[in-house]
């Protein structure tokens, strides 16, 4: 049978054998009574590396983020965030339906940044009773949707002051922060010093099969805690799960330069094809966005398919390839022999 070569997400990578091994040695307990001690072990590691109090492990990033949101907020207040980030795009319309969020849309550049300048018109007066509240600056870093291009620390550190001038709450969608560190060499936890809240997955390049952590201060992560599990969160013997997100903090964020290295490596490949339009200044980290000149996005995922190879799909027009663990350089090379062929 011939290979499948998956470049949808760095979500469909599988637990190695290593993993699998800690998942099955696990020692486990009732994570809602707190009582995993693995889970336990993983919120203090995690912590740890975040430059925080505590932290919370939750199934999924979507629940991370839109916890994170929840705590820092009441209904009926606002938050900013960029127009392609994460929780605007991709969370099903969360902020409004759990939280009574409404989000101001900031226009970022082509690598999905906005600035202190931009954001601060948006800032609404408290003393405006008849208009929401401001009360949050979301940034997503890496961010998606802009194909994994990374936020400088220095620009974080410039929305963070302007942030703490009008008591504005600051939330990180760190989703793969860890590809921003491996990529800058800035600890994760200098990211995160800039923000109230933190939302980290274990589940994309890290290659964990589920879950993602959030981190901020004691009260936060009690707060937190009975979001979850008012929200169908709370887990039992989960230790089985967190034990393969141990072990991907231990031992898979370094490698994921390995992946970054791959996606340059493809879009140099894709780059030399005049049928596609690549700007190869934009992939930063994992991911690679295109667009084929001949035939609708669509439809060229389609042809790609029947080939063996999966993508994905961005913006209107644009293709998502995204490189992981379970793809190697071969792989690499077979994926622009099909795309050349199709293109």
């Amino acid at each position: 049978m011939k290979k499948v070569i998956d470049l949808r997400s760095d979500t469909v990578t599988k637990p190695s054998e290593e993993m699998r091994k800690a998942m099955c040695a696990a020692e486990v307990g009732d994570d809602v009574y707190k009582e995993d001690p693995t889970v336990n072990l993983l919120e203090e590691y995690a912590a740890e590396l975040l430059g925080k109090e505590a932290a919370l492990y939750v199934p999924s990033g979507v629940m991370g983020n839109q916890i994170c949101l929840n705590v820092l907020t009441s209904p009926g207040d606002e938050v900013i965030c960029e127009k392609d980030s994460h929780i605007f795009q991709y969370e099903s319309g969360s902020p409004a339906a759990l939280s009574g969020l409404q989000l101001s849309l900031v226009e970022g550049d082509k690598r999905g940044i906005f600035t202190a300048g931009q954001i601060e018109p948006l800032i609404r007066p408290e003393s405006a009773y008849y208009m929401a509240r401001t009360k949050v600056v979301e940034i997503e870093n890496t961010h998606n949707r802009a194909g994994g291009t990374i936020n400088p620390v220095e620009n974080i550190k410039a929305i963070s002051e302007l942030a703490r001038k009008y008591n504005l709450a600051m939330h990180l969608d760190g989703a793969r922060i860890w590809n921003a560190y491996v990529e800058t060499g800035v600890k994760p936890s200098d990211y995160a010093s800039f923000f109230d809240t933190v939302s980290v997955c274990l589940s994309k390049g890290l290659g964990a099969p589920v879950g993602s952590i959030i981190a901020g201060t004691k009260e936060m992560i009690k707060e937190a805690f009975r979001v979850r599990k008012a929200w169908g969160g709370g887990m039992r013997q989960v230790g089985i799960l967190a034990a393969a997100g141990l072990y991907a903090l231990k031992n898979n964020i370094d490698r994921l330069k390995e992946d970054h290295l791959k996606a340059k490596k493809f879009a140099e490949l894709l780059a030399e094809n005049k049928f596609i339009k690549i700007d190869t200044s934009l992939v930063e980290t994992n991911i690679v966005m295109f667009s084929p000149l001949r035939v609708s996005a669509d439809d060229f995922i389609v042809k790609c398919n029947e080939k063996g190879l999966l993508l994905g799909g961005g913006k209107v027009g644009v293709i998502r390839a995204v490189t992981h663990m379970d793809v190697d350089n071969e792989d690499i090379i077979e994926s622009a022999k099909i795309i050349e062929q199709i293109a």
